[in-house]
C-alpha cells in the first residue's frame, strides 16, 4: 500500500514539474520565502527532493498528524475493507468520535454505534462516545489538533483547528479509508489569503461578528478554496482563542478550505488552562492509555514538554511570504452583525434588523462554532433572573461534557435551565438537521451555529439567521431579532480593503502538456446540456442532510432525492446522460460525498461549472465524477437560457474533448461555439478508469 500511494506521489509530483518546471528551481533555491501554511505542510509532506520547498499549488503526499472521524466512521469502515485492508496503518493517528446524530436511540443507530466503538477497540484507535462532545472540540481538548501541525477530518468543518494554530483541512470519507490503510493521502496546496486584521473590537463585539462580516462584505468567492493565514499581532491581543475558533471555523462557509491563527501568547495560556483542567479521571475509555495506580498523570498530548516545544520552536510565515491577496479589516469599525437570511453571504448590522422587529420561534445555541464555556456565560449574563419569550423555543446544547461542566461549575448552566432552555445532549443536533427542535414550515430561527442553508436546520420554507451568543439569547428573550445593548451607531460601516496580487509565472510553467488519453477513457464525451443556474448552490440542497448518516441508502434511494432541497422537480427532469451545468461555487457545505454520488446516481458522468467548492471537487475526483470549469460557457447559459428555472432543460447539445481541453457546444438554432477549458490529466483519468479513488488504491494494493 506505501508503494502504491507512492506511485500516487510521482503522478501529481510529474504533473507540477511538467507544468511548473522554472517555478519548482525558484522554489528549491529560495532559502525561506513560505508563508505559514506552506511551512506547516513541509513538515508533513512525503518523498518530497532533497532541498524543495513546497509552495501554493503543489499537489503533495500527506501524512497527516490526526484524522478525524464521527458518525461517518461507520461508512468508512466497509470502505477500508472494501479496498482489501485488514488493519489500521498507526492506530494512534485516527480519531474516532460519535457526536452527529447523538439524539437517535434508535436500536439500528445504537447498533451502529456500537459497532463503531467495538471496531476502534479491534483497532486500538481513540474513542470518544455520544456525549463526549462535538469531535472538533474534543479535538481541541484532546490535543489531537494541537498548534503548528496538519490535521484533517472527514468533516468539513475541521477548519476550525486554525483557531489554535493548527492547519485543519476537510477530506472526504474515502481519503479517510485510505489515511487509514496508509497512514496518508493526497493535498493540492492552496492559494493563501493573507487577512490582516487592524484596531481593537468594541465592547460587544465578538468573533463571531468578525467572521460574519467577512462572509459579508467579501462575498463574491474572494477566498473561495483558498487557506486563510489571519495576522496583526496587535489587533489578535484582544480576540481570545475561543472568538479566532468561531472564526477559523467559519472560514469553512467563507469558502476557504483553512483558516489559521498564530501561536502567540493567548495560545500558549489556552494550552497552560486546559492542562490545568485535564484530570486523568476522565479517561475511562478503555482505549485510552490509563496510568498505573499511584503514578502521576501525564497527558500524552497536553503536557510541559509539548507546550515549551511551542515556545522554544516557534513557526512563523516568512517576511518574505508570498499571498496571492491580501485582505485588511479594521476590528474597531466594527458593530454586531446578523448573517441571513438563509445565505451566510448576506451580513446585516443588528441595529439595522432590529428596528424591522423581526420575531422568531426558536433559538439556538449549539454546534462547534459557538457552544464553548464563553459563549454559554456570553448567554447567560443576557438571561440572568429572566425567563424566555413565551412561544419561543430556546435549545441549548454545550460542544463537550467538559464545556458543560465548566458551565456548570461557573453557574451559567444553571442560569439558561431556569430562564427556560430546552437542554440537548452535547454533539450536533439541530445544527446539521437531525434530532429535537428543528424548524417548521414558515418558522424563522435565529442560531449561534455556523450554517443557515435553505432546509439545513429543519423546513426549506423557513428562514435561518446567524449571530452570536449574546445576540441569540437577547432575541429569545424579546422574541424578535434583537441585542442586549446597542454598541455602534447604525451608520457605521466596517472598514475594509482587499489587494490582489499577480504570481510571476513564466510561460514556460504554464505551458501545457500535450493530449493524452489513457487505453478506455472516453475522448469525448455527449450529452444535452441540463442547466442548474443557482451559485453556491450547497451540498444541502444536492443531497439533504436527512439523508446523509443513513448508511442503507442505496444509489436507486439516492435516484429519488437528489437535488430535493434545492429542486423538487430536478428528479423529473433530468435523463441519463445528461452533462449536468451548474453556477459558480458549486458543492459548496458540508463534506458529504453523497453530494457527488447522488449526482452520478442520475448517470451523469461529467458535470460542467463556473466554479465548484474544493471539498466537492475533491468527493467528485475520489467517486469517479469528472468536473470541467467553463465561466464563459455559464455566463452565456445565464444570459441566453436564463436564471427563471431551477432546472432547465436547454436543448444544447455538448461534446468535451476531455484531454484536449476544449467544449463544443450546439444550441438549438444550430449555431455552435467553441469553449477552451481545463484538460482532464493522466491522474484524474485513472482514478474515473478505476471507478474511483477506492478502485484505484485496491488495484495498486
Amino acid at each position: 500500500m506505501l508503494l502504491s500511494l507512492s506511485r500516487a506521489t510521482t503522478v501529481y509530483r510529474t504533473h507540477t514539474a511538467r507544468f511548473m518546471p522554472s517555478v519548482y528551481r525558484a522554489y528549491t533555491t529560495e532559502t525561506d520565502s513560505q508563508n505559514l501554511i506552506e511551512k506547516i505542510v513541509q513538515k508533513y509532506a512525503l518523498d518530497l527532493p532533497e532541498g524543495y520547498q513546497v509552495k501554493s499549488g503543489d499537489y503533495v503526499t500527506i501524512r497527516p498528524h490526526h484524522v478525524l472521524t464521527h458518525d461517518n466512521t461507520g461508512a468508512v469502515i466497509p470502505k477500508f475493507k472494501s479496498i482489501g485492508a485488514t488493519k489500521i496503518h498507526d492506530p494512534k493517528q485516527p480519531v474516532y468520535a460519535l457526536d452527529h446524530d447523538v439524539q437517535n436511540k434508535t436500536d439500528k443507530n445504537l447498533m451502529k454505534y456500537a459497532n463503531i466503538e467495538a471496531w476502534g477497540k479491534e483497532q486500538g484507535v481513540d474513542f470518544y462516545p455520544a456525549g463526549r462532545g462535538i469531535g472538533h472540540q474534543v479535538m481541541i481538548e484532546e490535543g489531537y489538533a494541537f498548534p503548528n501541525t496538519l490535521t484533517v477530518a472527514s468533516d468539513s468543518h475541521s477548519n476550525m483547528y486554525g483557531g489554535i494554530g493548527a492547519l485543519g483541512t476537510p477530506i472526504v470519507r474515502t481519503d479517510a479509508a485510505a489515511i487509514w490503510a496508509t497512514g496518508r493521502t493526497w493535498w493540492q496546496i492552496p492559494p493563501v489569503v493573507k487577512v490582516q486584521l487592524e484596531g481593537k473590537l468594541p465592547t460587544g463585539v465578538t468573533g463571531k461578528d468578525v467572521i460574519i462580516t467577512l462572509c459579508g462584505l467579501f462575498n463574491k468567492d474572494q477566498v473561495l478554496n483558498t487557506a486563510i493565514e489571519f495576522h496583526g499581532k496587535e489587533a489578535l491581543k484582544g480576540l481570545s482563542v475561543e472568538d479566532r475558533l468561531a472564526i477559523a471555523n467559519m472560514t469553512t462557509e467563507w469558502g476557504a478550505l483553512a483558516g489559521v491563527f498564530p501561536v502567540d501568547e493567548a495560545t500558549i495560556d489556552f494550552l497552560r488552562k486546559r492542562q490545568r483542567r485535564i484530570d486523568f479521571t476522565r479517561f475511562e475509555n478503555k482505549n485510552l492509555v490509563q496510568p498505573t495506580k499511584g503514578e502521576n498523570f501525564v497527558h500524552p498530548r497536553i503536557n510541559d514538554q509539548t507546550i515549551q516545544a511551542l515556545i522554544d520552536h516557534p513557526l512563523r510565515a516568512s517576511p518574505h511570504a508570498t499571498y496571492a491577496k491580501t485582505l485588511t479589516l479594521d476590528l474597531s469599525t466594527l458593530s454586531p452583525h446578523v448573517s441571513g437570511p438563509n445565505s451566510v453571504k448576506v451580513a446585516t448590522p443588528l441595529a439595522e434588523l432590529q428596528s424591522q422587529a423581526i420575531p422568531i420561534n426558536k433559538a439556538y445555541l449549539v454546534s462547534c462554532v459557538n457552544s464553548r464555556a464563553s459563549d454559554l456565560k456570553q448567554a447567560a449574563q443576557v438571561l440572568k433572573g429572566q425567563k424566555i419569550k413565551e412561544g419561543v423555543e430556546f435549545y441549548v446544547a454545550a460542544a463537550s461534557s467538559e464545556v458543560q461542566k465548566e458551565a456548570q461549575e461557573a453557574g451559567d448552566w444553571d442560569i439558561l435551565v431556569k430562564a427556560g432552555a430546552k437542554v440537548l445532549p452535547a454533539g450536533c443536533g439541530p445544527c446539521v438537521g437531525l434530532g429535537t427542535g428543528l424548524l417548521k414550515d414558515g418558522e424563522i430561527g435565529i442560531s449561534a451555529t455556523n450554517r443557515n442553508f435553505k432546509g439545513r436546520m429543519g423546513s426549506p420554507s423557513a428562514l435561518a439567521y446567524l449571530a452570536s451568543p449574546a445576540v441569540v439569547a437577547a432575541s429569545a428573550l424579546s422574541g424578535i431579532i434583537s441585542g442586549p445593548v446597542s454598541t455602534l451607531a447604525e451608520d457605521v460601516k466596517p472598514a475594509f480593503s482587499i489587494e490582489t496580487s499577480t504570481p510571476k509565472v513564466s510561460s514556460e510553467a504554464t505551458a501545457a502538456a500535450a493530449a493524452e488519453v489513457l487505453p478506455n477513457f472516453p475522448s469525448i464525451i455527449k450529452g444535452e446540456i441540463l442547466f442548474c443556474p443557482a451559485d453556491n448552490l450547497n451540498t444541502d440542497g444536492i443531497y439533504p442532510g436527512k439523508y446523509t448518516y443513513n448508511d442503507d441508502m442505496t444509489r436507486d434511494d439516492m435516484k429519488k432525492v437528489v437535488m430535493e432541497n434545492y429542486d423538487p422537480n430536478f428528479v423529473n427532469l433530468v435523463q441519463g446522460g445528461d452533462v449536468l451545468v451548474g453556477g459558480y461555487n458549486f458543492g459548496t457545505g458540508s463534506s458529504r460525498e453523497q453530494a457527488a454520488t447522488a449526482i452520478k446516481s442520475r448517470d451523469i458522468q461529467i458535470m460542467v461549472a463556473g466554479s465548484y467548492s474544493d471539498i466537492f471537487k475533491r468527493n467528485s475526483v475520489n467517486n469517479a465524477l469528472l468536473l470541467i470549469e467553463s465561466p464563459e460557457l455559464v455566463n452565456d447559459l445565464k444570459s441566453e437560457v436564463g436564471t427563471q428555472d431551477l432546472t432547465k432543460r436547454t436543448g444544447w447539445k455538448v461534446e468535451i474533448h476531455v484531454a484536449e481541453g476544449k467544449v463544443v457546444v450546439r444550441k438549438e438554432n444550430g449555431q455552435e461555439k467553441l469553449y477552451k477549458v481545463g484538460a482532464l490529466g493522466k491522474s484524474v483519468q485513472e482514478i474515473w478508469l478505476a471507478n474511483g479513488l477506492e478502485g484505484w488504491v485496491k488495484e495498486r494494493l
